[in-house]
């Protein structure tokens, strides 16, 4: 039931993470804080389709 899903940066849209979530649960899209080597800061990554 759980699904791989990848994180892409929302500034550089360059995608860095990815992770797994139940979409039966969490049917909307996921959005973390989280490290992007490309800018060099935290930003805000939101899944990708």
């Amino acid at each position: 039931m759980r699904d791989l899903v990848i994180l892409a940066c929302s500034k550089c849209k360059n995608r860095n993470y990815t992770t797994n979530k139940n979409k039966r649960l969490h049917p909307d899209r996921l959005e973390q804080k989280k490290y992007c080597r490309c800018c060099g800061k935290h930003t805000l990554h939101k899944e990708t389709r």
